[in-house]
C-alpha cells in the first residue's frame, strides 16, 4: 500500500524567499530518504531540499528561479507503507 506525502522546505535558519536554481529530478523518478531534490542558493551558500521518505517523485510545483521559504510545500511523493 502506498500513500502521497507534501514535500516541505525545510528550515532554512534566518532565510526567506531563498531562489531555486537547479531541479534535481522529475516526475516519476525514484528517491532514497535524504536524496537532494532541488538545489536552493541564499547569499552565503547552495543546498540541497532533501527527500522527507524513499519513494517515487508524483511531481514538484516549482521551477528553476521560483523562491520558496521554510515550510512550503514543493511537491508529492508518493511513499510504500
Amino acid at each position: 500500500m502506498s500513500q502521497t506525502i507534501d514535500i516541505v522546505v525545510p528550515d532554512l535558519g534566518d532565510f526567506a524567499d531563498v531562489e531555486i536554481i537547479e531541479v534535481l529530478v522529475a516526475a516519476g523518478d525514484s528517491v532514497q530518504r535524504e536524496d537532494g531534490l532541488v538545489t536552493l542558493e541564499t547569499d552565503k551558500a547552495a543546498m540541497d531540499v532533501p527527500a522527507p521518505e524513499s519513494g517515487t517523485v508524483e511531481g514538484l510545483t516549482v521551477a528553476v528561479g521560483d523562491t520558496v521559504s521554510a515550510g512550503d510545500v514543493i511537491g508529492r511523493l508518493r511513499v510504500e507503507t
